[in-house]
């Protein structure tokens, strides 16, 4: 394979902090690498590097000649009042030009972005990811480099983006650290870490590859961290004791003492593991009901996000919300905090009810403000399950150095101010806590110590999150708003994560007509009674009797002309291209309007 990006010698410094030094690695064709670290390793810096958006302090970076590269932000930025067509065209070398704009309407199609003149404000979080997806797709790029693309994305897209990474000739480099999405997309794994031999550990092979090897290469670098260390001891006794001789033997044994001594230093540095240490406050009064909803109901504009939805939270339930971006979510978590109003239905609230929130979009950082005065605005004390607590100890708790105490928040990585919302979240004693996708940008370790810590928490917990592996480990309930358009509005109750997965590919496999056949057999607390129908009348009823047909007959046609998109003559003709390109919008938008209707008439 053609090595399209050389690194060698990379040093790399944010103000008087290092984040890596000596970098050395490559980048070949085709390869799909998954790069990890801990928050603050420096891994959105080192892909700005390799996007040529900022050059190292030391060492080259060398790129193949013609190379283009992608490169999808963390969090994408886009021009003011800029539509979905013309944000796709950004990426092209000459946006007037037709075969550009045939491009980019072709990958527009493939992207589901069936409205090219919508405009990417009014989108949610993951159909802007597609739109910024879609910009570097257009400029044709030999490397795609992807920075936590998950985040904002609900399951559906994340499954979508799997299978599209896979399928892909593409060679891609994708921080992220949602574990299961690592697993599926990557064929090597790079981790950045200080404590790494050379500051890189390079993995060839999927993410439980790697778990593997980091586990033998820990426990050979502790074995060898005591064999040093009692080397180090024996050297160390004997020069005590006095040398008789200057002997040359004698100072060659001194001088490998004083390298044992640094190399003992070095190898006790890598084997260091400093973990969060997390612990939320639980109140000390813990109900058996703490929030009880009795037949809710709630639309928005002429749609129904969830009705007739009973559910009781108690102290020990860790509920999972999961549906798509936009399907009502943070509606329903809302409503059963009584920050809106059900439209029918009521909600009920046990006395005292203490609720601690966790918000994906962490307003409540100031980014001007430093890092302590955002967890103490007065003084040098926190108040910490009943004790006193010195802020610069509360903060070490979060793995914050000294001297990022007084650093503005905005300066923080994304994973470290993650962490500084949990500091403030832990401040808050509570009986619910409602976490809204806590896990973005957090590192590994965190991860590992939040998921345990959830477990133990002795109160109620809504948890909304991508994280696949995160919400099996926390929830032990799901409650999922259905993913299929014709059942809008309906939520139905698993007992794990893996009977959802089974049970949602189990009804994307049959056809649309039998999916009502397939209702999960565990019984639910949550049970969502069907909405009474009213009649229909004869011209509707006969528009029903042949809905099914009318979408067979046009996703066969979209099937087709999908089809005709790959042949070799049609590519290579921009004109044909454009022209079924349009055709294959058209028909996807007809297809989801059909479904839409369908939905309305049963």
């Amino acid at each position: 394979m053609a090595i399209l990006i050389s690194v060698s010698g990379v040093r790399k410094a944010f103000a008087a902090r290092p984040l890596f030094d000596n970098l050395t690695f490559s980048i070949e064709s085709g390869e799909r690498i998954g790069l990890i670290g801990p928050n603050g390793a420096g891994k959105s810096t080192l892909l700005r590097l390799l996007a040529s958006q900022a050059s190292p302090d030391e060492g080259t970076i060398s790129f193949q000649r013609g190379l283009r590269v992608g490169f999808l932000e963390q969090t994408p930025t886009f021009r003011k009042d800029a539509t979905v067509h013309s944000t796709l065209l950004e990426g092209a070398a000459d946006p007037d030009d037709w075969e550009s704009i045939a491009l980019a309407d072709e990958i527009a199609s493939k992207l589901s972005l069936l409205d090219p003149s919508q405009k990417v404000e009014e989108l949610s979080g993951g159909w802007k990811k597609r739109a910024a997806l879609g910009r570097e797709l257009v400029r044709q790029p030999d490397l795609l480099l992807l920075d936590e693309p998950t985040n904002h994305l609900d399951l559906d897209s994340i499954y979508w983006l799997e299978e599209w990474i896979r399928n892909s000739r593409l060679a891609t480099l994708t921080i992220t650290h949602d574990r299961a999405f690592l697993q599926k997309v990557s064929d090597r794994i790079l981790e950045l870490d200080r404590r790494n031999p050379g500051g890189l550990l390079s993995i060839q092979g999927d993410y439980i590859t790697y778990l593997e090897a980091k586990e033998q290469l820990v426990a050979s670098q502790e074995r060898r961290e005591v064999i040093l260390k009692n080397t180090l001891r024996r050297e160390t006794e004997w020069l005590r004791q006095g040398a008789k001789a200057r002997t040359t033997k004698q100072q060659a044994r001194i001088q490998r003492a004083g390298t044992l001594k640094d190399e003992v230093s070095e190898i006790s540095y890598r084997n260091q593991s400093r973990t969060v240490k997390l612990d939320f406050q639980a109140t000390e009064r813990n109900p058996k009901k703490l929030i009880e909803a009795k037949a809710i109901s709630k639309s928005w504009g002429r749609g129904s996000l969830f009705s007739n939805l009973d559910l009781v939270l108690t102290p020990g339930k860790r509920l999972g919300i999961l549906g798509a971006n936009g399907c009502g979510k943070s509606t329903l978590i809302q409503t059963l905090l009584k920050e809106e109003e059900p439209d029918s239905g009521s909600v009920s609230h046990v006395d005292g009810l203490q609720v601690a929130y966790f918000q994906q979009n962490r307003e409540a950082l100031d980014p001007k403000v430093s890092v302590a005065k955002t967890i103490c605005p007065t003084g040098d004390f926190v108040d910490y399950r009943g004790s006193r607590v010195h802020i610069r100890g509360y903060l070490d708790r979060f793995l914050f150095t000294q001297g990022q105490m007084d650093m503005a928040v905005g300066k923080l990585s994304g994973g470290e101010q993650g962490r500084l919302l949990i500091a403030q979240l832990m401040l808050q004693p509570a009986n619910v806590l409602v976490l809204d996708e806590p896990t973005n940008d957090l590192d590994m370790a965190t991860l590992a110590v939040l998921e345990e810590c959830l477990t133990e928490f002795q109160g109620a917990i809504l948890l909304v999150t991508h994280d696949r592996y995160f919400l099996d480990q926390v929830a032990n309930q799901i409650l999922s708003f259905s993913p299929f358009p014709e059942e809008r509005g309906q939520l139905t109750s698993f007992a794990s994560l893996g009977q959802w997965e089974t049970w949602f590919t189990d009804r994307s496999r049959k056809p649309r007509s039998q999916l009502a056949e397939t209702l999960p057999s565990t019984p639910v607390s949550a049970d969502v009674p069907t909405q009474k129908k009213r009649k229909l009348s004869f011209k509707e009823q006969r528009e029903l009797d042949s809905m099914e047909e009318i979408l067979h007959r046009t996703e066969k046609e979209l099937a087709h002309w999908t089809a005709e998109s790959t042949k070799a003559e049609n590519t290579s003709h921009a004109g044909k291209l454009l022209e079924i390109s349009q055709k294959m919008t058209q028909l996807q938008a007809e297809i989801d309007r059909l479904y839409v209707r369908w939905s309305e008439l049963e």
